[in-house]
């Protein structure tokens, strides 16, 4: 049951990560502009002294193929995992094991992170080899399939940089 609860939250993940990541509550939307930023895995916008921004370092990635890809969303029912709604996304290369990664937030607020890993980088969701993770890690099941609601998986990052550590699930 287990293995078939994490599968599911798994595959759910996939589905919902294949659009969208987090944002905080606090700082508002105001155009689309705000939401579907593409950029770049900058490690020096989480030194000391930055922020707002979001250390995560995503822990068990079963293999060295494919991407990954991390989304931040505002912490809100409105946004959490809804197509488009997510903030800023990182996709790179996987690298097995650990993967570190910094998202800058908007401003000081709440916020979800979601993960996918792409295992043979096709851009669709193949519940036996991709792998999928939410900030929190939230026990997930057959009944939620795979999508905790935001009181879950959100966090707050205030002005300066917080770090989070998410662990990967994959069916198989």
């Amino acid at each position: 049951m287990k293995a078939l609860a994490t599968g599911l939250s798994a595959l759910a993940l996939l589905a919902a990560g294949s659009a969208v990541p987090i944002a905080p509550a606090s700082a508002q939307a105001t155009s689309t502009s705000d939401y579907r930023n593409t950029i770049g895995n900058d490690m020096r916008r989480c030194a000391p002294g930055k922020g707002p921004a979001v250390r995560v370092t995503v822990n068990g990635v079963k293999s060295a193929t494919g991407k990954v890809r991390v989304q931040v969303y505002r912490g809100t029912k409105a946004d959490w995992l809804q197509k488009g709604k997510w903030l800023n996304r990182i996709e790179t290369n996987a690298r097995k094991g650990r993967m570190t990664f910094c998202v800058p937030v908007p401003a000081s607020g709440t916020y979800a992170i979601a993960v996918r890993h792409d295992a043979n980088g096709n851009g669709s969701t193949d519940i036996r080899k991709d792998g999928g993770a939410m900030s929190n890690n939230p026990s997930i099941n057959i009944f939620n399939l795979g999508k905790p609601s935001v009181s879950k998986t959100k966090f707050n990052v205030g002005s300066g940089v917080s770090s989070i550590s998410i662990v990967m699930k994959y069916f198989g």
